[in-house]
């Protein structure tokens, strides 16, 4: 069986590979992609394998749009640290997801679960047209404000009224145009997957609304530092590596020009 992964983390993609290994010792990894680009490209180019295992959230975006660009058939099993109520459309069309970080028993009944849909169905396991696409709609929908903390009260704070979230002290903390400052029961990561492409993680402190920079220049590092329409009193930097794809987000071209 000709196997697909779509992975930007080189040691969760090692993991990965090496317990389909040691599920299936027929199992051939075709290739090891990191990207939303790179996935689109090689789908479209290169016959389809049997099945792929993919992560949901890659360095350019969700891989859900690879698969709605591609309009692949092939089977898919997600490898993901989502919550499981955001993945139970899946269960309706034949795609297992496997939480991260995953385990050899867990792939093994993700095989064993592909396996058993390949004898029960004559024709290729096909999902309905724009499946993908629907999902990253659900997925990309966001809140409309967020449950913030001001001592003892409990507030709905209006996502546009929020300028940059931020990590100081292991709590995390919301920064609001008009000056305000807040703390958020929820973290940077969780806060990632629900804010929307409005909202950029330049670093593992901070992910900030595009509404609050006011422009970026280069360091003598070649880092990006990011000023702010806000007062903030520390500087706020983004890696080289992360540069690129800040600067596309910045142009409202988020997980294409990469």
């Amino acid at each position: 069986m000709n196997i697909l992964l779509i992975e930007d983390e080189e040691l969760a993609a090692d993991d990965l590979l090496t317990a389909i290994k040691q599920s299936d010792g027929e199992a051939n990894i075709v290739k090891v992609l990191v990207s939303v680009k790179e996935g689109i490209s090689y789908l479209k180019q290169h016959i389809l394998p049997d099945l792929i295992f993919s992560d949901i959230q890659l360095g350019d975006g969700l891989s859900f749009e690879i698969f709605d660009a591609a309009r692949i058939e092939t089977p898919v099993i997600f490898c993901t640290a989502y919550d499981e109520y955001m993945l139970d459309a899946f269960r309706t069309n034949g795609i297992d997801y496997l939480l991260k970080p995953v385990t050899k028993n867990a792939v093994s009944d993700a095989l064993a679960k592909y396996y058993a849909l390949k004898r029960n169905f004559t024709a290729n396991l096909t999902l309905p047209q724009g499946f993908y696409r629907d999902l990253l709609e659900k997925i990309n929908q966001k809140p409309i404000s967020l449950l913030v903390n001001q001592k003892d009260k409990i507030i709905p704070l209006p996502l546009q009224q929020i300028a940059l979230f931020y990590i100081e002290h292991e709590g995390t903390f919301i920064s609001t145009f008009s000056g305000q400052t807040y703390t958020v029961g929820k973290s940077l990561e969780e806060l990632e997957r629900v804010m929307g492409t409005d909202f950029f993680r330049v670093n593992r402190q901070y992910l900030l609304n595009r509404e609050a920079i006011k422009h970026a220049s280069y360091s003598l590092s070649r880092k990006l530092i990011v000023y702010l329409t806000i007062s903030h009193q520390r500087t706020i930097t983004v890696s080289k590596e992360k540069s690129p794809l800040f600067l596309s987000w910045l142009t409202g071209d988020f997980g294409r020009a990469l």
